[in-house]
């Protein structure tokens, strides 16, 4: 994709305005991206660690380190769950974009996804804090969060290329999208660290686009350590090549958007 100054500026007031009508009519407008995810956070923290009694392995006794750790891995959780969610509709529900308007439509899934990241940064924002009041000052790898996002921000990217052309030919797939966001969120490794499971359901936990991710982004905010180069590196390369083909599919298929729309 050719990033030229116009389809620069063409992401910037579409990145603006998406995030401006998600919360219009609302009285805590943007406000919800601070409300949501403590929301969540204490529904997880109550059931989990005061129900349920679960502890980190090695990691403190209470349950608001244990929320802590959750929701590290929860934000990220939220990322690709607004692309899944979002996606399948970004290119059908804006046929005037695709049959009237010269617009590199190729862009709209590249605004849910900073979009995406936007409200992500906000929760993180508000990690940070927590993690002040109630562990003491974050650790210095923490400046390493955006590198530990990156695999699953490529990852992200071509998902929604692929569901965005999809969408606009099976419309069914939207339906589909909730009990994935449901299974993506209990198979993925945020309420547990891989190396609980059994040696034998490790490799493919590992194989989870947002494993990874959510074991780096602990790593680096919470534990102090810096992740495994080769493992991230890996995960890195994976996620640009899934983000290539997305586009190129995308690319392949959107000459037959507006014949559909």
């Amino acid at each position: 994709m050719l990033v030229t100054r116009t389809s620069f500026q063409a992401f910037q007031q579409f990145l603006k305005h998406d995030i401006q009508i998600r919360y219009r009519g609302s009285y805590l407008g943007i406000l919800w991206s601070f409300v949501t995810p403590l929301l969540l956070l204490t529904v997880f923290t109550f059931v989990f660690s005061v129900v349920f009694k679960q502890r980190w392995p090695g990691f403190g006794s209470s349950p608001m380190e244990f929320g802590l750790i959750v929701f590290a891995g929860l934000t990220a959780f939220n990322i690709l769950a607004e692309v899944l969610n979002r996606a399948p509709t970004i290119i059908a529900s804006k046929p005037n974009l695709v049959k009237k308007v010269v617009f590199p439509i190729e862009l709209l899934p590249v605004i849910l996804v900073g979009g995406a990241i936007f409200h992500a940064m906000i929760a993180f924002g508000v990690f940070l804090v927590m993690h002040f009041f109630i562990i003491g000052a974050p650790p210095a790898t923490a400046v390493l969060l955006p590198a530990a996002l990156l695999p699953l921000v490529l990852f992200c990217l071509g998902l929604a290329w692929f569901l965005g052309s999809i969408g606009v030919f099976l419309r069914d797939i939207t339906e589909i999208m909730g009990p994935v966001i449901t299974g993506m969120l209990f198979f993925s490794p945020i309420f547990f660290p891989i190396a609980s499971l059994p040696p034998w359901m490790q490799g493919p936990a590992s194989l989870n686009p947002l494993a990874i991710t959510v074991e780096h982004l602990r790593e680096v905010l919470i534990f102090g350590s810096i992740p495994d180069i080769g493992q991230w590196a890996l995960a890195t390369m994976t996620g640009a090549l899934f983000a290539w083909l997305g586009y190129q599919w995308f690319h392949k298929t959107q000459k037959g958007f507006a014949d559909v729309l």
